[in-house]
């Protein structure tokens, strides 16, 4: 994509909560696009009790940040427990995934932007 096409694919300068659309990927994991630009993108997820994210990989880098609930977060062959205020530095192409102890929700960063996301609606 040119660097002119990639401007383009920018969210609001100001993004409600209240107004950003919140999909079902799956049963028991919903996810908010919330705001992104070329080269950041910020993704809220809420997850059920119980449920486990694919493990898998991606060329972004990525910071998830749990705000509620209680994760058991693999990444790289290593695993975590972790809760309300902890956070997961997540480098490209590494194995990565999540199994929900405690209901709750958490923070994707990613850089770059996720286009696959706005394009096709993926659920990694």
């Amino acid at each position: 994509m040119s660097g002119t096409a990639l401007q383009e694919r920018q969210s609001e300068t100001f993004v409600l909560g209240a107004d950003a659309e919140v999909e079902t990927l799956e049963p028991g994991i919903k996810r908010q696009i919330l705001t992104y630009g070329p080269d950041l993108m910020l993704c809220r997820l809420w997850f059920d009790s119980g449920i486990s994210g694919t493990v898998h990989q991606h060329p972004h880098s990525q910071i998830s940040y749990i705000e509620s609930g209680r994760f058991r977060a693999m990444m790289g062959g290593k695993e975590q427990e972790l809760g309300a205020g902890d956070s997961v530095a997540i480098t490209p192409d590494t194995d990565h995934g999540l199994t929900c102890i405690e209901a709750g929700s958490l923070l994707d960063i990613f850089n770059p932007v996720r286009e696959d996301f706005l394009t096709t609606g993926e659920k990694a």
